[in-house]
């Protein structure tokens, strides 16, 4: 009998984290939530069971244990409470009214719009029509598209889930392509591409994703004014201009589509499109009921509404105008699993912060990157910001726990200009969310469609990311300290 090694790995691994013990300076109990986590990120990467089913595990066992809250400080005796099962399991199951969560989900849905309206396949011919002669040449329109949306869009779940994803899972499935049939063939390269050039895009500009204002704002709250819109933009323009031009060349290098394009699959969408006609009536819904979440999503400071609320007015105008009906809703397996799935991993990712971890991880590497020449500091301080990405499932909750930490560590460095370390530290947020499937808000989106497997996903992860943080160091840290000062 063969035994699955992959189904005891997580197990292992955190029975060893485990019985290393706790080091100076945290809990035991911190050290028990440690293990359980890393446990987790074993699982996410092997896959033995579906990932939804191991954050749930991982959730599971973490309420059992009632490790992962944050403690609970008695205001007359300054005592820690024990933590009870009522608020182990009430932050266990806080990750089901995450707004983010739900913008994920959401837009599965708003994709089920495009497909059952057929806008989604109309948008969808109309590109390969004009680009479908190359493979690359789509690649190279998906990530025009996201540029320019990108400014105006603060989401890049909203982004890339609901404008860019609805489209790419249309093109798939004309060049017979699909999760489970001929990945290679297509799809898998087109899902990578779109995944890749958003988190360029959201390094890019302020705008770019939510979290990129919200460092700023916790770096200035910490003592160190970084920057405005258009220093964030000249900052990382050289390097997001290089990565632009050179990511669907990558993907089609590591992820080489099998299908390089031809004329005649061009003239076939050329006929097909003509064939769809003057559009329908669930098609121009669709489209305005799109160009309306556009405007919400655009103007969501302005007009003071959520995102999230945004994608749960355009699911509730779809049914309404019957391009979906509820039972559409309810049996779109694909939503409620990466629904399940991120909501188990926001509180455990948030876990690491209340049980003292990332606190105790701060001041232990700070203790070293203190002791360095201060440009070697400022590089380990970039790289250890980057790589502890891999320990948090949003961007939010990453910007949340470590920005004012690194903020306080960047102020010991002696001899460098704090705005200048934190803007190189902080740029580069945005294409640090290629390493994991779990990352960044559209990370799941692209993942739960299927075309790029767990390890495939982690493996051209490691790759891309490595890439992207090598020419930020040769191009963007040489730019921001020197050509940018002279810029104004």
């Amino acid at each position: 009998m063969k035994v699955n090694w992959k189904l005891f790995a997580p197990l292992i691994v955190s029975i060893l984290v485990w019985l290393i013990g706790a080091p100076e300076g945290l809990s035991a109990d911190a050290w028990i939530y440690v293990s359980i986590f890393a446990g987790l990120v074993v699982g996410l990467i092997l896959e033995p069971m579906p990932p939804a089913f191991i954050g749930i595990i991982a959730i599971t066992v973490s309420v059992l244990f009632k490790v992962g809250p944050a403690p609970v400080v008695d205001k007359a005796t300054g005592a820690v409470k024990a933590i009870t099962g009522a608020q182990a399991i009430n932050w266990g199951l806080s990750g089901f009214s995450n707004a983010i969560v739900w913008l994920i989900f959401a837009a599965f849905m708003i994709g089920i719009g495009y497909e059952s309206s057929g806008l989604g396949k109309r948008i969808a011919l109309f590109l390969v029509q004009k680009l479908g002669k190359s493979s690359l040449g789509l690649g190279y329109a998906i990530a025009i598209t996201d540029l320019v949306l990108a400014p105006f869009i603060p989401s890049n779940a909203a982004r890339s889930g609901g404008t860019i994803y609805p489209i790419v899972s249309s093109i798939c499935p004309m060049f017979d392509s699909y999760p489970d049939k001929n990945p290679r063939r297509i799809g898998s390269y087109l899902n990578w591409v779109a995944l890749a050039t958003t988190c360029i895009s959201s390094s890019i500009f302020l705008t770019g994703q939510a979290p990129n204002p919200l460092a700023l704002e916790l770096s200035a709250k910490a003592g160190i004014v970084a920057a405005n819109w258009g220093t964030w933009f000249l900052a990382f323009l050289p390097v997001g201009v290089i990565l632009l031009a050179i990511t669907p060349l990558l993907a089609y290098l590591f992820c080489k589509p099998e299908v390089k394009g031809s004329p005649e699959i061009a003239q076939w969408a050329k006929e097909e499109f003509a064939k769809l006609g003057a559009m329908s009536g669930s098609e121009i819904f669709m489209a305005l009921i799109s160009l309306l979440a556009l405007v919400l999503w655009i103007g969501a400071d302005a007009l003071k509404v959520n995102p999230t609320t945004t994608a749960l007015i355009v699911i509730i105008l779809m049914v309404f105008c019957k391009i979906i009906t509820w039972q559409d809703f309810l049996g779109n397996k694909p939503a409620w699993n990466v629904l399940t799935w991120f909501a188990t991993l926001v509180p455990m990712a948030a876990g690491l912060k209340n049980v003292g971890f990332l606190d105790w991880l701060a001041k232990s590497a700070g203790g070293v990157l203190l002791s360095l020449d201060p440009f070697m500091a400022v590089i380990g301080l970039l790289l250890a910001f980057c790589l502890l990405r891999y320990f948090f499932a949003s961007g939010t909750a990453y910007v949340t726990a470590m920005v004012g930490l690194f903020a306080t560590l960047i102020l010991q460095i002696p001899g460098v200009d704090p705005a200048t370390v934190m803007l190189i530290i902080l740029t580069p947020m945005g294409i640090m969310g290629v390493l994991t499937p779990y990352g960044t808000g559209h990370s799941p989106i692209w993942f739960a469609s299927g075309y790029n497997k767990g390890p495939e996903f982690w493996k051209l992860g490691a790759i891309f990311g490595i890439i992207y943080l090598a020419i930020f160091i040769l191009v963007g840290i040489p730019w921001i300290e020197y050509v940018l000062p002279m810029l104004g």
